[in-house]
């Protein structure tokens, strides 16, 4: 890759940081699937940003799937190439957009995966204990189940983001986008044994004080691999299959049986931090799923319902009924 393809993409990558406050794990995506599209580029004769072509977007996706990459990860790739291409558009660099034309792969869109609420309390019940951990992990169950939060957003709460009285979470999502969210009565009260009798212990191991609401057994903030290993095993102890449970399907969980509860898509939609309306909709694809499993286990005509008594008394109940009718 040449210096005036690195030119371009630092400048990119500044515009995004400092205009447009893009988290630094979005930046380094970017850095990295631009990078490759760079160097693909270069090699195929565009000497520098402003040489690009549609034939070289194109190739490039076309590359890509030759080496096997799954289209969820072509499509991402695609993305941030329009977005380099929209920049460099506008600033300037470049005449016309070599995106045109350059359709992204088509992707299925798997339902997420669940836990049902008897799985999500004995995940909870796993938590229970005095211990400065223990409280420190009840807490942040409660806090993920209870709010919907991404585990990048739970790691990063510091302790001024939590208002108890009011009972509110003060996040910041992605893109550094601010939502307020409601925490219920068993969080609270999670969290709260937690500040009074598990956190102090913990902080006492610190090099230097943190902010952060959550911390490790040193002190530190917690990182979302040691949240992510100790919710593992949390799983084992519930009982529960550990490639079933993840941050992010307590998080479904709390979408779907908010939705199943009789809340609006709405605001589940402001509670998730989700920028697009579709991307909260997949849940209810989830929950009339659920309610097919409610038909098909409780409702005569459901699969797998044998004949019941009351299935059985149906055809005298409606002999009698003719009968008293005068019905012959």
């Amino acid at each position: 890759m040449n210096a005036t393809f690195d030119a371009a993409l630092d400048a990119f990558l500044s515009h995004g940081a400092v205009e447009r406050g893009l988290s630094p794990r979005t930046l380094e995506a970017y850095a990295r699937d631009l990078g490759r599209f760079a160097r693909y580029a270069a090699g195929a004769g565009a000497r520098d940003a402003g040489a690009l072509e549609r034939r070289h977007v194109t190739g490039f996706l076309e590359a890509l799937a030759a080496e096997g990459l799954a289209p969820r990860s072509r499509a991402r790739m695609l993305v941030a190439v329009r977005r380099f291409a929209r920049f460099l558009l506008a600033s300037g660099r470049l005449a016309r957009d070599p995106c045109d034309g350059a359709f992204a792969p088509r992707l299925g869109r798997p339902l997420p995966k669940l836990l049902r609420p008897d799985e999500s309390a004995a995940l909870l019940a796993a938590a229970e204990g005095d211990a400065p951990l223990a409280l420190r992990d009840r807490a942040m169950l409660e806090v993920l189940y209870g709010a919907g939060l991404r585990v990048s957003e739970l790691v990063a709460l510091p302790r001024s983001g939590l208002d108890a009285r009011a009972g509110l979470l003060r996040v910041f999502g992605k893109g550094r986008r601010e939502r307020i969210v409601p925490l219920g009565e068993p969080a609270l009260a999670a969290v709260a044994k937690y500040l009074e009798a598990g956190r102090p212990a913990l902080a006492r191991a610190a090099k230097r004080p943190s902010e952060a609401l959550f911390l490790s057994r040193r002190g530190a903030a917690m990182t979302r691999q040691n949240f992510f290993e100790r919710l593992r095993q949390l799983a084992v102890k519930a009982g529960l299959p550990k490639e079933r449970v993840s941050p992010h399907v307590l998080r479904h969980a709390f979408a779907t049986d908010l939705l199943e509860g009789g809340a609006d898509l709405r605001s589940v939609q402001a509670m998730l931090g989700h920028a697009d309306l579709a991307t909260t909709q997949i849940y209810t694809h989830v929950s009339r799923g659920r309610l097919r499993e409610l038909v098909d286990a409780h409702h005569p005509r459901g699969k797998g319902r044998g004949v019941g008594p009351s299935d059985a008394q149906r055809p005298a109940q409606r002999a009698k009924g003719e009968r008293g009718s005068g019905r012959r």
